[in-house]
């Protein structure tokens, strides 16, 4: 089993924070279960534009390659990591989840590879659009 990566402080909206939770039926990665217990929750109204919440489209740059790569984070439903839709519940997901621009989101993968990524845009976050219902 992989060993949880810690991860810098989170902030989750109430929304976000209320439908990961209604996941709960689901087998949960360890990870995001940590986070639910310990993240800072916030209205959507109140949620600063640099925090990445579902839906948001973000610029990662791994931190050993250097690759660029544009990431929409999304729930398992809406998931096609092809077109760069992926799901809350992968590793890199939740290592995205409730992170700020320039932090380093970190992942375990189900074989033990160890991945990081750094934040280095969000090109879109639905509630600094104004959408607070997605």
């Amino acid at each position: 089993m992989p060993t949880p990566i810690l991860q810098a402080e989170r902030t989750l909206t109430e929304l976000d924070f209320a439908r990961l939770s209604s996941l709960a039926g689901r087998q949960l990665p360890s990870e995001l279960e940590a986070l639910l217990d310990s993240a800072d929750v916030t209205a959507s109204r109140a949620v600063p534009a640099n925090v990445v919440t579902m839906y948001s489209r973000v610029e990662l740059v791994d931190v050993h390659t250097r690759r660029r790569q544009v990431l929409t984070l999304c729930y398992p439903a809406d998931a096609a990591p092809a077109a760069g839709f992926i799901s809350v519940l992968s590793p890199v997901g939740s290592g995205l989840i409730g992170l700020k621009l320039g932090q380093v989101a970190r992942w375990s993968t189900p074989t033990g590879e160890e991945g990081a990524a750094e934040i280095v845009d969000i090109l879109f976050q639905p509630e600094a659009s104004g959408d607070y219902l997605t």
